[in-house]
C-alpha cells in the first residue's frame, strides 16, 4: 500500500534564508511564496485542484483558443475545448501533467514535461520550468524544445496569485507595464476589436490604481521595460497602503499580461491574478506575437517575484 498522493502530487519545498517557495508535481505550479512567514502569493492547499488555475504554467499557449481550432501550415487542428461553458480551449496541456523532476537543491528545484502529439496539437515539445530563490525574490526559468521535425508557433504564460503581504487585495494599488488593453467579447472572452490606448482610459494602471471596486478579466499588451530600467524588464507591482508590496518582472518577450481579480480565492475572498504572457487571446488564430520554434531549437524566458 502506498501512502495516499496529494491532489498536486508531490510538493517541493526550496528556501534560501527566510524565504521559502512550494512547487508542486502534478502543474509544476507555485503553491507558496513567502518571506519571514509573509506570504507574496496567494497559498492553497496541496489537496485540492489550484483554485482559479493559481501557479499555473500555460504552455504551449497562454490563455484561449476560439473553438479549440486553429491551423498548422494550412492544417485544421482541433483541441479539446477544456472550457466548454465559453467553447474555448484554455491555458495549453499542460496544467493537469505529472512533471518529472530534474533537479531539487536547498535553493533551486527544476522540472521538465513532455507536449506529446495529440489532438489538436501535432509537434512534440519538451518543456521545462526551474524555480530558484536567492536575495532578490523568486526567479523562474522557462525552457521549450521542439523535438519534432517541423517548425511549430507556440506561446508560453503563468498564472500566479500576487499579493501585497497579508495586505487586503481592496487596499493595494495595481501598477502595470502595459499601454494597450485587448477589447474582448462579454460572453467567450475572445478578442472583438484590435487593442487600443489607454490614454485616458479607465483601465490605464500605468502610474497604479487603487483595486476596491475593480473587476477585470482583461488582457492588457504594450508591455515594455522602463527606458531607464538597467536591466530592461517589464515590471507590474502591487503596493499595500504602506508602500510595501511584490513586484512581478518579466524579460521583455512577455509583453502581454492578463489580470483577473477572483472575488472567492478559498480563504482570501478578493485575489488578483497579475499573468506574465508572450501573446494575447487566441493567438494560435490571429499569430499576434506568437513564437516560432524550428525543428530541434530552444527558447529561454524569465520573469520573477521580488518583495520590496
Amino acid at each position: 500500500m502506498h501512502d495516499p498522493v496529494p491532489a498536486t502530487g508531490r510538493q517541493f519545498e526550496i528556501t534560501f534564508g527566510d524565504a521559502r517557495a512550494v512547487v508542486t508535481e502534478v502543474g509544476a505550479a507555485l503553491r507558496t511564496f513567502e518571506v519571514d512567514g509573509v506570504p507574496y502569493v496567494e497559498p492553497y492547499d496541496a489537496d485540492r485542484m489550484p483554485p482559479a488555475s493559481a501557479g499555473g504554467v500555460l504552455v504551449p499557449w497562454p490563455n484561449r483558443v476560439a473553438d479549440g481550432h486553429w491551423r498548422l501550415d494550412g492544417e485544421p487542428q482541433q483541441l479539446a475545448l477544456t472550457e466548454p461553458a465559453r467553447r474555448n480551449a484554455i491555458h495549453g496541456l499542460l496544467q493537469h501533467a505529472a512533471w518529472t523532476l530534474v533537479e531539487h537543491a536547498e535553493s533551486t528545484v527544476v522540472l521538465h514535461a513532455m507536449v506529446p502529439v495529440q489532438p489538436g496539437w501535432p509537434v512534440p515539445l519538451l518543456t521545462s520550468i526551474g524555480y530558484a530563490l536567492d536575495s532578490d525574490g523568486l526567479t523562474v526559468t522557462h525552457t521549450v524544445e521542439n523535438l519534432g521535425s517541423r517548425a511549430i508557433p507556440f506561446g508560453v504564460g503563468v498564472h500566479p496569485y500576487p499579493r501585497a503581504g497579508h495586505a487586503e487585495t481592496d487596499e493595494c494599488t495595481l501598477r502595470l507595464a502595459a499601454a494597450t488593453v485587448l477589447p474582448v467579447d462579454a460572453e467567450r472572452l475572445l478578442p472583438a476589436r484590435p487593442p487600443r490606448g489607454l490614454q485616458g482610459d479607465e483601465v490605464d494602471f500605468r502610474t497604479g490604481r487603487r483595486l476596491a471596486g475593480v473587476l477585470l478579466d482583461t488582457a492588457f499588451g504594450g508591455a515594455t521595460p522602463a527606458p531607464d530600467d538597467p536591466r530592461q524588464l517589464v515590471r507590474h507591482a502591487l503596493t499595500d497602503p504602506d508602500g510595501h508590496g511584490i513586484q512581478l518582472w518579466a524579460d521583455p518577450v512577455f509583453k502581454w499580461v492578463q489580470v483577473y481579480t477572483a472575488d472567492d480565492f478559498p480563504g482570501r475572498g478578493r485575489a488578483i491574478a497579475i499573468e506574465p504572457m508572450t501573446c494575447p487571446p487566441d493567438a494560435l488564430n490571429s499569430g499576434t506575437d506568437l513564437l516560432v520554434l524550428q525543428p530541434g531549437e530552444n527558447w529561454i524566458g524569465h520573469w520573477g517575484l521580488s518583495p520590496f
